[in-house]
């Protein structure tokens, strides 16, 4: 479809809820809460918030790099902390050409980010094996690509917050979920020369919602280009090639991209250690005195509709 029309355009409809659990719940005592908006992105745009079960004391921007939005309470018994929120989300299929690229690109997203993305030793012996001696950065990025994705298994990992390097984690294990691979995409890309981002949220259809995280690379003249590496290493597994080819430069429609970048402050800040320091795709809760583990509330998003536009 996406080859055939050229993109696609839905409007989605999401409503995301946030409960403490019972047995960590104190009454009347001020708990604030963080939950994740669409942000304005490439593919965002028409950004509504619908409905709020409570005031929210601060919305983000839409440009933030983690979008939120906050409430802040005296907590009552079995509270629930919603929002439902709608946008319009579209994106464009590209096929790009190894023969029309050039090496133009802006000095951003070139950078190491301690500590997860790091130009270590080992990274560098291991992007020198999977490059070898293309110069071409479309097949570069392809290169890196095809390997994650035959080459590190998906995997379910520990939180976040308990690994010293998802990159190297990724590399040196060949396992990890969807962001330890984009990670490693990310950081095998920028040491490449190739700016590369994050990018994450929620992969939201009406048959499945839920947290995801995926990766963009910037190649000339194309400029940024989205890819999945989980998606396509599930589509390779199931020996469907061109779904694995689609995922290099593409991303479906099924999106809520909440954030552009790993390790950004929250608005306002938490106040206490986050329960993903990484990013924000479940929302985050605190008391004045501590903040909660995923472990002490309960999560849940739910597609209500999407429109063919």
């Amino acid at each position: 479809y996406m080859a055939a029309h050229g993109g696609r355009t839905v409007r989605l409809t999401i409503r995301a809820s946030l409960q403490i659990k019972k047995e960590f719940e104190r009454l009347g005592q001020q708990v604030r809460v963080h939950l994740p908006l669409p942000r304005a992105a490439r593919q965002n745009s028409e950004i509504r918030i619908l409905e709020t079960s409570h005031p929210a004391i601060c919305i983000a921007p839409e440009d933030a790099p983690q979008r939120t939005l906050c409430f802040e309470t005296a907590l009552r018994p079995d509270e629930v902390f919603s929002v439902t929120y709608s946008y319009i989300n579209h994106v464009d299929y590209v096929c790009p050409d190894p023969n029309l690229v050039t090496a133009e690109h802006p000095d951003e997203c070139l950078e190491e980010q301690a500590p997860h993305i790091l130009f270590t030793p080992f990274l560098e012996e291991l992007l020198a094996e999977i490059k070898g001696q293309e110069t071409n950065v479309l097949l570069i990025a392809r290169r890196i690509y095809d390997f994650i994705t035959t080459r590190v298994k998906y995997s379910f990992v520990r939180e976040y917050a308990g690994l010293d390097n998802i990159s190297e984690y990724a590399a040196r294990n060949l396992k990890g979920d969807c962001g330890v691979q984009a990670l490693l995409f990310i950081t095998l890309c920028r040491m490449a020369g190739i700016p590369a981002r994050w990018q994450s949220g929620l992969y939201a259809s009406q048959l499945d919602t839920g947290c995801h995280d995926w990766a963009e690379f910037y190649v000339a003249p194309y400029g940024w280009l989205y890819t999945d590496l989980s998606f396509g290493g599930s589509a390779w597994r199931e020996g469907k090639t061109m779904r694995h080819n689609y995922y290099f430069g593409n991303l479906d429609i099924f999106r809520m991209a909440a954030n552009c970048a790993i390790q950004s402050p929250l608005t306002p800040p938490k106040r206490h250690f986050r329960a993903d320091p990484i990013d924000n795709q479940r929302g985050e809760v605190e008391y004045e005195d501590e903040g909660l583990t995923y472990r002490q509330f309960v999560n849940s998003q739910q597609t209500l509709s999407m429109e063919e536009l």
